[in-house]
């Protein structure tokens, strides 16, 4: 019989379900009643490094404050010197996204996602919780096909809000994005998750993204002025509804309250369905205690040595690396004029990293203002001289995206040099290429 690893006693791994930037994610079974659970397994120095002890406890606080139907429960969270483990349950009907993958759905079978997603993001709300990376790919479904909201990794609470009342970190995911969030001047965090449940309602009916460009700054501003077109066969009901999701001042936009009277939202719903749960349990681990020295000091028991599984990229711990690949659901493709990697380190180290590489390349700096660097070559290639535009974007405050673009020259030139020498001249940097 095969030896599997046994967690404090507790839990009996399987498999590998997914790996994200920050731990994996496994299959397991309690010892004593056999349930099926997940176990997202996240490295304590790595969360130290990057700066997201915060934010991981308030990952924590906020799966404990939501008991919901349509909601992934967290059941508990152990910890020991080195690892933390977050003890939940298992969805083993997979990602919305897969769903979609094949195809756009039929529009009674979107609206049940739909008012199960508003009936989870509603109960957050009540209770201070507001997601901020509403996606398919955070959406899962159980073995009866019903949808579990998952991955709070960037959730924030209420009691972040800043004294105006409001939340003032960029983060999510690009093509799911409020504009308000995008803008940097403070957002409400419910009307930020409406808008995302709106791209979502609209990925389900269509089969694709409403905000669409290869290039992130050009797909930014098509959000922040709702630069859309509606599919032929949505039908009139549904636009009205999502016009008024998809509204680009969250001041204006609808709200859930209002959402639930809409009567496209309410046909075929059934009346006590988007009543709130009950009062919770009491939160099932204190956040302070997995990261202090009082962390559970009962190490994992490993019988089989499992680091060396594949890679599989299934479930993103912040939901960043695989959200900002956005091809899956274009509809057309265009010639890749650009590169994106993200970096932890911070925007001066990688500003002083660019200016580096482009000393070493002989280029000279053009343009150094806020997060972009303009840099040219001075001798002429077979075309234009070769110039590459740098740029960096706050994600949140511990990790950032950089976008290398070739504004002119020679695009073999460029393909070469990027290739041959910027890439590796980054290695130091990069956290992954998008």
């Amino acid at each position: 019989m095969e030896n599997k690893k046994v967690l404090m006693q507790k839990y009996e791994f399987g498999n590998l379900l997914g790996q994200g930037n920050f731990g994996k994610v496994y299959y397991a079974k309690s010892v004593k009643t056999k349930q099926s659970v997940a176990i997202k397994v996240m490295e304590k120095e790595k969360v130290r490094k990057v700066g997201m002890i915060d934010q991981t406890k308030t990952e924590i606080s906020s799966m404990s404050l939501v008991k919901h139907p349509n909601i992934l429960e967290l059941y508990e969270v152990l910890a020991n010197k080195n690892k933390i483990y977050f003890i939940m349950e298992y969805a083993d009907g997979g990602e919305l996204f897969n769903e979609v993958a094949k195809g756009k759905l039929r529009e009674d079978m979107a609206r049940r996602y739909f008012q199960q997603l508003i009936s989870a993001v509603d109960f957050c709300h009540s209770r201070g919780v507001y997601h901020r990376d509403l996606k398919p790919e955070n959406l899962l479904l159980d073995e009866n096909g019903t949808l579990k909201v998952s991955d709070f990794g960037l959730s924030a609470l209420g009691v972040s809000k800043y004294q105006d009342g409001l939340l003032h970190t960029t983060c999510g995911t690009p093509a799911y994005v409020a504009p308000e969030v995008i803008n940097q001047k403070g957002y409400d965090g419910a009307k930020a998750d409406i808008w995302s449940c709106g791209v979502i309602l609209f990925v389900l009916l269509a089969g694709y993204l409403p905000f669409r460009d290869s290039n992130l700054v050009e797909m930014y501003k098509k959000i922040s002025t709702a630069d859309y077109k509606f599919p032929s066969w949505f039908s009139p009901d549904v636009t009205k509804l999502l016009s008024k999701i998809l509204n680009p001042n969250p001041r204006s936009r609808i709200s859930i309250a209002k959402m639930k009277t809409n009567p496209w939202f309410k046909k075929g719903l059934k009346s006590n369905s988007l009543q709130k749960t009950s009062e919770q349990d009491s939160p099932r681990a204190d956040p302070p205690v997995v990261f202090g020295p009082e962390a559970n000091p009962a190490a994992l028991e490993i019988k089989n040595q499992t680091d060396d599984l594949p890679k599989l990229n299934a479930f993103d711990i912040i939901s960043l690396s695989s959200g900002l690949d956005l091809s899956g659901l274009f509809t057309e493709t265009k010639e890749k004029k650009e590169v994106q990697f993200t970096s932890v380190h911070s925007a001066s180290a990688i500003t002083s990293k660019l200016k580096d590489i482009a000393q070493q390349l002989k280029f000279k700096i053009k343009t150094e203002a806020g997060g972009l660097l303009k840099i040219e070559k001075s001798n002429k290639g077979r075309k234009a001289a070769l110039a590459i535009d740098m740029e960096i974007f706050e994600i949140t405050p511990s990790l950032y995206l950089v976008q290398v673009k070739k504004s002119s020259g020679d695009s073999l030139e460029y393909e070469k040099m990027l290739q041959e020498e910027i890439r590796p001249a980054l290695k130091d940097i990069v956290l992954s290429w998008q």
